[in-house]
Protein backbone atom coordinates (compact mmCIF):
# COMPACT_ATOMS: atom_id res chain seq x y z
CA UNK A 1 0.00 0.00 0.00
CA UNK A 2 1.39 3.26 -0.79
CA UNK A 3 1.08 6.25 1.51
CA UNK A 4 1.06 10.24 0.31
CA UNK A 5 1.93 13.04 1.82
CA UNK A 6 0.84 16.79 0.66
CA UNK A 7 3.90 18.80 0.15
CA UNK A 8 4.46 22.13 -1.42
CA UNK A 9 7.28 23.26 -3.86
CA UNK A 10 8.62 26.01 -5.74
CA UNK A 11 8.74 25.45 -9.95
CA UNK A 12 10.59 27.47 -11.66
CA UNK A 13 9.36 28.96 -14.59
CA UNK A 14 10.60 30.37 -17.44
CA UNK A 15 10.04 34.21 -18.01
CA UNK A 16 12.51 35.18 -20.45
CA UNK A 17 15.75 34.81 -22.47
CA UNK A 18 18.50 37.11 -23.39
CA UNK A 19 19.95 36.59 -26.54
CA UNK A 20 23.74 35.93 -26.22
CA UNK A 21 24.71 37.39 -29.79
CA UNK A 22 22.57 40.65 -29.94
CA UNK A 23 21.80 40.65 -26.14
CA UNK A 24 18.18 41.52 -26.68
CA UNK A 25 16.16 39.82 -23.93
CA UNK A 26 12.73 38.14 -25.25
CA UNK A 27 9.32 37.01 -23.47
CA UNK A 28 7.35 36.58 -26.19
CA UNK A 29 5.92 32.45 -25.89
CA UNK A 30 6.61 32.25 -29.93
CA UNK A 31 10.20 33.25 -29.37
CA UNK A 32 11.28 31.13 -26.68
CA UNK A 33 10.03 28.14 -28.52
CA UNK A 34 12.23 29.74 -31.61
CA UNK A 35 15.27 29.99 -29.38
CA UNK A 36 18.63 28.04 -29.94
CA UNK A 37 20.51 26.15 -26.90
CA UNK A 38 23.85 24.99 -27.57
CA UNK A 39 25.24 23.21 -24.53
CA UNK A 40 28.24 20.58 -25.06
CA UNK A 41 32.03 19.69 -24.09
CA UNK A 42 35.03 20.39 -25.88
CA UNK A 43 36.52 16.77 -26.91
CA UNK A 44 40.08 16.13 -27.42
CA UNK A 45 41.82 19.25 -29.60
CA UNK A 46 38.76 21.24 -29.53
CA UNK A 47 39.35 24.57 -30.36
CA UNK A 48 37.07 25.74 -27.52
CA UNK A 49 39.62 23.51 -25.28
CA UNK A 50 39.73 19.74 -23.98
CA UNK A 51 36.60 19.28 -21.80
CA UNK A 52 35.14 23.22 -21.62
CA UNK A 53 31.72 23.31 -21.38
CA UNK A 54 30.55 25.30 -23.80
CA UNK A 55 26.57 27.15 -23.40
CA UNK A 56 24.59 29.29 -25.27
CA UNK A 57 21.39 30.77 -26.04
CA UNK A 58 20.93 32.14 -29.48
CA UNK A 59 17.44 34.45 -30.90
CA UNK A 60 16.15 32.81 -33.95
CA UNK A 61 17.32 35.88 -36.02
CA UNK A 62 21.18 35.73 -34.67
CA UNK A 63 21.19 32.15 -35.67
CA UNK A 64 19.41 32.89 -39.31
CA UNK A 65 21.59 35.92 -39.96
CA UNK A 66 24.61 34.09 -38.58
CA UNK A 67 23.90 30.44 -40.77
CA UNK A 68 21.32 31.04 -42.95
CA UNK A 69 23.11 31.18 -46.03
CA UNK A 70 24.89 27.91 -45.29
CA UNK A 71 21.10 26.09 -44.21
CA UNK A 72 18.95 24.53 -46.64
CA UNK A 73 15.07 23.44 -46.38
CA UNK A 74 13.42 21.16 -47.74
CA UNK A 75 10.88 21.76 -50.65
CA UNK A 76 9.16 19.23 -53.09
CA UNK A 77 11.22 19.27 -55.21
CA UNK A 78 14.68 18.25 -52.91
CA UNK A 79 16.48 20.59 -50.43
CA UNK A 80 16.53 24.46 -51.72
CA UNK A 81 19.60 26.53 -50.21
CA UNK A 82 18.46 29.80 -48.05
Amino acid sequence: MKHYEETQATVLELKSITCDVCGMEYDNEIELQEFHHIDFVGGYASVFGDMTRIKCDICQHCLKKMVGSHCYFEADDGLVKF
